[in-house]
């Protein structure tokens, strides 16, 4: 068996990659992101791995959730702190409806590059080189900014880490505790049905509060009632910047990709032998691979036994994305293979990316009741397995946007052009998302009883 390294992806075949026009640039920023500070340390991976663990054994669920893609022009701390919002909501109305603790990993602090079904786009007879995230080129559709530009990477990781300082700082500081579950409601989410519901919640939740203080059980005693673990992660796709964070615990002497607490690897990436899953084999972090409508039994066997040749609980989530109606048809055989070999994985759902669609007026857009869907068909079909359904990936954001059709609060197709903001794909906004977690917390209480 060949020796790994943080280098050793460098010999294998790779995809969704950019290329470079000047290396001596590239050299140059990756020898200087080399030298930079983590942005987070292995013992908060360990942290995480642990919880998963936890998750996969049906003791807790994962929620994990964020932007498509991260941008530079929407960089703001009203933005993190409006996602990490709805992420709150959405984690208390399943833990408190749903009676499971929730770990809660945003798709933060380093989500910037996507992998692309087309190395070109054609706009008005113009062929140009497709958009990859702001960590690589621009969206802006000109020659010039479509060119891959290697100070891209600094750029990104200075607002990833500003992304995770302000993170900490809610996750410690206040803004999670959960006497401020009535605060956690954004300014535009008080019109729909599921808004009330989350508001008749959020009211029992106090109730409850009260008593326990009455009990001596406060926050100020009790560091769960007013701090939350909050975790961050990303496709680990652009692999000269994942190994520039590529670093050796002290304590353990194990290498640990820093950049993110948690990774993973797309299906487009996911091939056996590609450099993407021999990266990701060597650094200690948990990790996470998609799992589309092609994906066959034994190559998941043989992801499992690549990616967790110890078989560790924690250590691999299979994130499952077929599309409504297809998973009842996909996922049972991915299960059954997986269960005959003994192998500890975390079963999470994207209903995100197996949904996209365009709309009459040619935006891409996802339909919240095929996305709902899916989350059943998730749920349906681990129940009829007999085994446990860990865990949902979204992409969503605490914005006001009309991206995704549907919902209690109904987007229509025409409202589509109104605050359709996302650089790459549709997000959910936070009733849509709150909708969602409701309907999580339902079947999370309906299968412990």
């Amino acid at each position: 068996m060949s020796i790994w390294s943080p280098t050793s992806w460098r010999e294998k075949p790779i995809l969704q990659q950019p290329t470079y026009p000047n290396k001596d640039d590239l050299s140059r920023v990756l020898k200087e992101l080399e030298n930079y500070p983590p942005l987070v340390f292995a013992g908060e991976a360990k942290r995480l791995k642990e919880q998963l663990a936890d998750v996969a054994q049906g003791n807790a669920f994962l929620l994990q959730g964020g932007d498509c893609a991260e941008s530079f022009s929407e960089f703001h701390a009203d933005n993190i702190r409006d996602t990490f919002k709805a992420l709150m909501q959405m984690a208390v109305v399943m833990t408190y409806a749903g009676g499971v603790p929730v770990v809660k990993v945003g798709r933060l602090g380093g989500q910037f590059a996507k992998p692309r079904s087309s190395d070109t786009e054609t706009f008005d007879g113009v062929e140009l080189a497709s958009y990859r995230g702001d960590i690589i080129n621009g969206v802006e559709f000109t020659k010039e900014a479509r060119v891959p530009d290697p100070e891209r990477m600094i750029k990104a990781y200075n607002q990833a880490s500003a992304t995770q300082n302000l993170l900490r700082a809610f996750a410690t500081g206040g803004l999670a505790d959960l006497h401020q579950v009535h605060s956690w409601n954004l300014d535009f989410a008080h019109k729909s049905e599921v808004s009330e519901q989350y508001e008749k919640l959020a009211h029992d939740i106090e109730n409850s509060l009260k008593f326990m203080q009455a009990c001596g059980i406060t926050s100020k005693t009790y560091r769960n009632l007013r701090e939350t673990d909050f975790y961050t992660s990303h496709e680990a796709l652009l692999l000269p910047y994942e190994e520039a964070f590529t670093r050796r615990d002290s304590i353990s002497g194990e290498w640990y990709d820093t950049s993110a607490h948690m990774l993973w690897i797309g299906d487009r990436t996911r091939q056996l032998d590609g450099a993407h899953v021999e990266y990701l084999k060597g650094v200690k972090n948990p990790i996470g691979v998609k799992a589309g409508p092609t994906m066959e039994p034994q190559d998941l066997i043989k992801l499992c036994q690549t990616l967790n040749p110890d078989n560790e609980f924690g250590r691999l989530n299979v994130i499952v994305r077929m599309g409504a109606n297809k998973v009842g048809e996909g996922m049972p055989k991915l299960i059954r293979a997986v269960e005959k070999e003994g192998i500890n994985v975390l079963w999470s759902c994207d209903p995100m990316h197996g949904n996209t669609i365009k709309s009459s007026n040619n935006y891409k857009t996802r339909p919240v009741d095929a996305i709902l869907t899916e989350m059943k068909q998730f749920f349906q079909v681990h129940r009829a397995e007999g085994t446990i359904a860990g865990g949902v990936h979204l992409e969503m954001t605490g914005k006001n946007v009309t991206e995704c059709i549907g919902g209690s609060f109904t987007v229509t197709e025409e409202d589509l052009s109104s605050r359709y903001h996302t650089h790459c794909d549709p997000r959910l906004n936070a009733d849509q998302s709150l909708e969602i977690a409701f309907l999580i917390a339902d079947t999370l209480k309906e299968s412990r009883k």
